[in-house]
């Protein structure tokens, strides 16, 4: 049965690796962003940042789909686009070259049709390979993504 909250909303309760990867129930996890969380686009960029700098690229798609959620209309496709290209590195950290690629394509592809400032995000994240390294690909849009 699928965990909920006081309103009957679904949630995850279950711990999980640094992955994002579910772990048993009672298994010591690392900490998670909250369901609710509905960060400002400031917030969102400095919480996603700060999870990329700790190599927990899972976080930051956390954090960017919290944002994606509460998001104004105009703004949604760029954070679900970074919230994409997160779970693609999340997938190269597990050794999923192949979904990798896939939501790559998939974020940068929202992301760029935002264009400005994330602009170079987009263009990074299409030129990550399956077999990109993953801390180099995590510092690659580290790097790219606005301050």
């Amino acid at each position: 049965m699928r965990d909920r909250d006081p309103e009957g909303r679904p949630r995850n309760a279950r711990p999980r690796d640094a992955y994002g990867r579910p772990l048993p129930y009672g298994s010591p996890g690392v900490p998670r962003v909250p369901d609710d969380y509905a960060p400002t686009a400031e917030q969102a960029l400095a919480d996603g940042r700060r999870f990329l700098a700790e190599g927990m690229p899972f976080h930051a798609h956390e954090v960017f789909e919290g944002r994606w959620k509460c998001a104004p209309e105009e703004e949604r496709e760029l954070w679900q686009g970074l919230a994409q290209i997160c779970v693609g590195l999340t997938h190269l950290q597990r050794g999923n070259g192949r979904g990798a690629l896939t939501l790559f394509a998939r974020g940068a592809a929202r992301v760029q049709a935002s264009g400005g400032a994330y602009d170079a995000v987009g263009k990074v994240a299409s030129g990550l390979g399956q077999d990109s390294d993953p801390g180099e690909a995590i510092a690659l849009i580290l790097e790219k993504l606005p301050r």
